[in-house]
């Protein structure tokens, strides 16, 4: 099952970067596109949970939902407002994905190493 969790987060990703770069230049389907990439992207980052009891890893795991969660909730701000307010989420939401794409892997190390 990781290996299709795996190809939906890639298409996924591509799409929401590919709808971001492309709500820039206005086009109509830009935010569509973005929409269905997060919500993939975000799909897998929740159904791939931790079953451990590390709570450094819990924590970090319940950060990572919550930037999966703000990348939807960016392209529905896409389609509902017409202005830029989706800009600031999807800022928000990168910087909890990318903290936790570092950290949840040392943790894990750790973890294993203990």
């Amino acid at each position: 099952m990781s290996k299709y969790y795996s190809a939906i987060a890639t298409v996924g990703a591509v799409a929401l970067l590919l709808g971001a770069a492309l709500q820039i230049t206005q086009l109509a389907w830009a935010p569509y596109l973005y929409l269905i990439g997060a919500i993939m992207f975000a799909y897998v980052q929740v159904m791939n949970g931790y079953e451990g009891k590390n709570i450094i890893i819990r924590r970090l795991r319940r950060q990572q939902i919550i930037g999966a969660t703000l990348l939807v909730v960016a392209g529905v701000m896409m389609i509902l407002w017409k202005r830029n307010e989706w800009v600031v989420c999807l800022t928000i939401a990168a910087v909890l994905e990318m903290y936790t794409a570092f950290r949840i892997p040392q943790e894990e190390e750790k973890e294993k190493n203990k």
